[in-house]
């Protein structure tokens, strides 16, 4: 599982939680003067996520009201940009005289090594706790020319809406469902969210220029990916309907994954294998025909299916099937596999 921690002021007494707060964030990015009407009963949670080249922070607590001061600037500079996704209450964000509204499903950016303001409330009383995720960048890591950040500070940005969709579901998904991932994901998870900022963080500044190739391109194919996970069980997917998606020809479709050690058609084509593999050694699946699964996973054809599955596997579909729901062959598995293709 992906590794993270998780501090949860409620282990303290009512009286000791916004302290321990304070010291949380001073530590962890920035020292802030902050304030919050929930200061005597502060219930909070922070789920902290280290990615390599990036780190998440998961953050549930009451409404407040934060402020970075030259002092504490001064004090204290961590080096980081700060890319926050309002995920639950409103907020507003203000640096370098831009001051923005931001509402839930929007990004701000700004920087730590400023002075400035951040407030996050809950809408109270539909919700009792604001939300949000927080992606830490430090300065040498960011491809931007620094000189033209500072148009970006304090800003709104859409998360509901091309790479700034798609890099909310990234952060939404990694977040919310570590468990899904390993431990050895954590870098290649973070080299992609990293591109996902970059790209979405260049588009902002109007300067796809500003954008090295190598980033547009990995986060280009980040998106051809979660486009292939959406449209997985429509049969006729296929790389020109892939291509055609994302207004670009077939053959640079095919040079954009040339790096990626597979072709376009092979990755819609493993991506169902594996997705119809799991399916099938699911017991709570039993029930349901093989060709069904075959079928939710984009295999129309039942005899196309099993060869496929045959030749990635080594077995068939429906052998497979048994061999996981026995737990004595699983154990056996090469004789069960002889086995099943003398019953084939």
């Amino acid at each position: 599982m992906l590794h993270h921690n998780a501090i949860d002021t409620t282990v303290l007494p009512p009286g000791e939680r916004f302290g321990m707060w304070l010291d949380l964030v001073a530590r962890t990015s920035a020292p802030l003067r902050i304030q919050s009407a929930h200061a005597d009963d502060f219930a909070a949670r922070a789920d902290f996520f280290d990615l390599g080249p990036i780190q998440l922070v998961g953050y549930q607590y009451p409404s407040l009201d934060a402020t970075r001061t030259r002092k504490l600037v001064r004090q204290s500079d961590p080096e980081l940009y700060v890319l926050a996704l309002t995920t639950g209450g409103i907020g507003t964000s203000s640096q370098d005289g831009r001051r923005s509204e931001i509402l839930s499903g929007e990004f701000t950016f700004y920087d730590a090594s400023r002075p400035h303001d951040v407030c996050h409330h809950a809408t109270e009383p539909e919700r009792t706790q604001a939300t949000s995720i927080i992606t830490l960048i430090p300065h040498a890591a960011l491809p931007l020319p620094p000189q033209r950040m500072a148009t970006l500070y304090g800003g709104r940005m859409s998360g509901t809406e091309g790479i700034g969709a798609l890099l909310a579901q990234f952060l939404l998904r990694v977040a919310g469902h570590p468990e899904q991932y390993h431990a050895a994901d954590a870098g290649r998870l973070g080299a992609v969210g990293l591109d996902l900022a970059t790209t979405m963080l260049g588009r902002h500044l109007v300067a796809e220029d500003a954008v090295p190739t190598e980033v547009r391109r990995r986060a280009l194919v980040t998106q051809v990916q979660a486009y292939v996970h959406r449209h997985i069980g429509d049969p006729t997917l296929t790389p020109q309907v892939v291509a055609d998606a994302h207004h670009i020809s077939l053959r640079s479709l095919h040079r954009l994954f040339e790096a990626e050690e597979t072709t376009v058609a092979s990755y819609i084509r493993d991506t169902r294998l594996a997705g119809c593999r799991r399916d099938l050694s699911e017991a709570a699946l039993r029930a349901q025909p093989v060709q069904a699964i075959a079928a939710r996973w984009g295999f129309a054809d039942k005899a196309h299916f099993s060869r496929v599955f045959r030749a990635a596997y080594g077995t068939s579909p429906q052998a497979y099937r048994e061999s996981t729901s026995d737990p004595a062959r699983i154990v056996n598995r090469p004789a069960s596999t002889v086995n099943s293709r003398r019953a084939d």
